[in-house]
């Protein structure tokens, strides 16, 4: 089965400086149908104002994972990590016990656009840690490269759960037929559009999909793609 979630249907919130879209409930924005998906306690798409940020904040008992669409991001942590962060790249910092952390837009005269997702941990408590990959356009085209796993499969990043992350380029026309080892999976359109065992998902769009063994994604318009896929059972949020 596949559940649309549309663009419009999603919470928003602009400061001026961050535009934001929330599919899960976050911040002041509380929806009680929408609060997480499996451990997919946040996806959140936001565009940052040119030289704009989030000053130092903490996190604990999290995985975050943070994915560069358009400009570049600064990332500085209380672990010692700095890096700036570019379209392909791929972010994953375990918050675990506690850390502190900025995220700016690096540039003075361009929008950054990126998007955040957090996973709740299978355990809480460990040690924090960071890691960061850069995914090339060609890795990512036509297919779905995967990013994230609990095992460091392929070169992805490691998170403390039960959870794969892929993301996807496609052009008008471009197919890739997916397997779906879970029984559960969540995919959103960055960008662009595409169709999914033949239902078309716009800018924005997200879908919950359970009880498939595979999915076809077909490019309609530039696209940029993320899925998640979690474990048979779903897991309960407290």
């Amino acid at each position: 089965m596949i559940q649309r979630r549309k663009a419009d249907e999603r919470g928003k919130a602009n400061y001026g400086w961050l535009d934001a879209r929330y599919t899960f409930s976050f911040g002041e924005y509380y929806d009680p149908d929408h609060i997480h998906f499996g451990p997919l306690r946040v996806m959140n798409q936001d565009r940052v104002a040119p030289g704009r940020g989030f000053p130092r904040h903490g996190h604990d008992n999290m995985e975050i994972v943070t994915y560069v669409l358009h400009g570049v991001l600064e990332h500085k942590d209380s672990m010692g990590n700095g890096s700036q962060m570019k379209p392909g790249d791929v972010q994953f910092m375990s918050a675990g016990s506690g850390v502190q952390h900025s995220e700016y837009n690096a540039l003075k005269d361009e929008e950054l656009r990126l998007m955040q997702m957090w996973v709740v941990p299978a355990q809480r408590n460990t040690e924090p840690r960071y890691e960061q990959r850069t995914f090339a356009d060609g890795e990512r085209r036509s297919t779905l490269k995967l990013c994230v796993s609990p095992d460091g499969e392929g070169d992805s990043l490691t998170i403390g759960q039960d959870a794969r992350m892929y993301t996807g380029l496609f052009d008008s026309g471009e197919t890739v037929t997916h397997d779906l080892t879970a029984k559960a999976a969540y995919l959103h359109v960055a960008e662009g559009s595409v169709t999914v065992n033949g239902q078309t998902l716009h800018p924005g769009d997200g879908a919950e999909i359970t009880d498939e063994s595979e999915i076809e994604i077909t490019g309609v318009e530039r696209a940029n793609v993320v899925l998640w896929e979690f474990p048979a059972a779903l897991v309960v949020i407290a």
